[in-house]
């Protein structure tokens, strides 16, 4: 007899065998509930944010086979209760690396961001990997968008 999935796919843009991406109103929702939650237990979360300095011909947009390398490096990157998605539309992708972490651990920022860089800046084109812009933040209640 089959398994039906009972995943809803409302909201996800790219999927494979690694995970899902959601779009950005579907990201800014969950985003949203993530910051709720850190808020009540003051634990905070990590916000990666990625995008592609713009380059003339692309208007700002990531094309799309960039976009599912970033997402399927992203969905490596991240631990299953994490996700990914996009922050901005077609321009920067996010994931939310979800409670756990101590705030008392500055260099762990730091030691994510540089990790993922890396690993992304493999993935990616390599007319692309210079241009890659990785931001890791520490959100512990607010995050102005």
């Amino acid at each position: 007899m089959p398994v039906q999935s009972v995943r809803c796919s409302c909201g996800v843009v790219f999927e494979d065998h690694l995970g899902q991406a959601y779009n950005e109103e579907a990201f800014r929702y969950l985003l949203a509930i993530e910051r709720k939650r850190a808020q009540r237990s003051r634990r905070p979360f990590l916000l990666v944010l990625v995008n592609v300095k713009q380059q003339s011909e692309t208007g700002g947009r990531i094309p799309p086979t960039v976009a599912g390398r970033i997402f399927s490096t992203l969905w490596r990157c991240v631990r299953e209760v994490d996700f990914v998605g996009w922050f901005r539309e077609g321009r920067v992708a996010g994931a939310v690396l979800t409670q756990g972490r101590d705030p008392r651990e500055s260099d762990a920022v730091d030691r994510i961001g540089q990790r993922i860089t890396g690993i992304l800046r493999e993935r990616v084109p390599s007319r692309v990997a210079p241009r890659l812009h990785v931001r890791v933040m520490q959100v512990s209640s607010g995050l102005k968008s």
